[in-house]
């Protein structure tokens, strides 16, 4: 069999294997909990991570075998980096399947009735283990910063909308949605665990993405002699760490700046929360005008919807600030425009780093063949470097 062959037959196994420890752990936990955590919420929170539980541990045993990196034949710092990159990839999968299981486990209850949706929860449990035990195999195969992406809006509007739906305030959404979260309520602590969760799957995503940005880089500057003779000389960017830096530092606070309206409600913290939820907009702004310098290696029209995904959020505010909107549709409009910027950035990235690995085998390829020999370093140097980051 083929390795897509074999992720496919692992990821059946891995399905089987789920299903069967999801039902088992469900089952044990509503034979053996004690009464004050047989409530309706607390179950659903105890399926929800168990089913968490399954795909996250499938996922890293999926990821884990597929690497090449978890030795020492490279040094210390390769395993070092991939077991980070293990348990930051673990909390995006585990964020996500959470609050995603969640939100569709109370839809569900909501449909059947809570009496009769009770004597199905270790079966529901069961499939959604089994379902996401599948898909988390099979994903860790073929993972990339396009993969990660995708799976951050899912979460993110699970929990505001599993927020929206079990708030005992529904004035919220009159005022703005740090309202939501204003409360010590369960529906608030839901509203606040998504943003902090959101922001920490922002900083994951954005290391892989200058990872993959500094890895195309270093290819270029190795593959090409620098001199007249050469076609591709003018192919490299100035100032190239210094762009990556201020890249990287706006895309951290913007993870930042959700984590921080998370933390911070606004009743006892309001000072905080507003430099947060404020200051939010004008990193987006800086990213959103500044992408072209930042990262040229984009296409033009990820940076010309970038312009106008900025564009609309002003007008959008003139139009609060005259008192025809929301401060809440403004702030949703906001927040949807940067999580789908984000995933489009990302799937930039993703197609970057398809195309080097395109590149790369070209020019292995041209290598064996006697085609071209490298100028700037030996063979055995660049595979070296070329195994050391994956």
């Amino acid at each position: 069999m083929g390795c897509h062959q074999r992720a496919e037959t692992s990821g059946l196994i891995s399905f089987l294997i789920c299903a069967v420890v999801g039902a088992v752990s469900m089952n044990l936990y509503l034979q053996f909990a004690p009464a004050i955590w047989q409530l309706t919420q607390r179950r659903f929170m105890v399926c929800s991570g168990i089913v968490a539980a399954c795909g996250v541990i499938s996922f890293i045993i999926g990821y884990a075998s597929k690497s090449r990196s978890l030795n020492l034949k490279h040094g210390w710092l390769a395993p070092i980096r991939r077991m980070f990159e293990i348990i930051a990839l673990s909390v995006v999968y585990a964020s996500t399947i959470f609050l995603s299981s969640f939100a569709l486990i109370g839809v569900a209850s909501d449909m059947m009735g809570k009496a009769l949706f009770s004597g199905y929860l270790s079966s529901v449990c069961a499939a959604f283990a089994g379902v996401v035990g599948y898909m988390t195999f099979v994903q860790a195969e073929m993972m990339n910063a396009k993969t990660i992406a995708s799976l951050l809006p899912f979460f993110v509007i699970s929990g505001v909308v599993t927020a929206g739906m079990t708030t005992d305030d529904p004035y919220w959404y009159h005022n703005n949605f740090s309202q939501l979260g204003d409360r010590t309520t369960f529906a608030a602590r839901m509203f606040n665990s998504t943003l902090i969760l959101a922001g920490t799957c922002i900083i994951i995503v954005s290391y892989f993405a200058i990872s993959e940005l500094v890895t195309t880089e270093r290819l270029q500057r190795l593959w090409h002699d620098h001199t007249k003779a050469d076609p591709n000389r003018g192919y490299e960017i100035s100032h190239f760490m210094f762009r990556i830096v201020v890249l990287s530092i706006l895309l951290t606070v913007a993870g930042l700046a959700f984590i921080g309206i998370g933390v911070f409600r606004y009743t006892p913290h309001n000072l905080l929360h507003n430099i947060c939820a404020k200051g939010l907009p004008f990193v987006m702004l800086l990213l959103f005008v500044l992408l072209p310098w930042l990262a040229p290696r984009l296409s033009k029209a990820v940076m010309v919807a970038s312009d106008l995904a900025a564009l609309v959020c002003a007008a959008f505010w003139v139009n609060m600030m005259m008192g025809h909107n929301t401060l809440t549709n403004v702030e949703a409009l906001a927040g949807l425009a940067f999580l789908g910027w984000f995933i489009v950035f990302s799937r930039q990235i993703a197609a970057i780093e398809a195309d080097r690995i395109a590149a790369q085998l070209l020019h292995a390829q041209a290598i064996e063949g006697g085609l071209e020999q490298p100028a700037a370093e030996p063979e055995q140097q660049i595979e070296s470097r070329i195994a050391a980051d994956r």
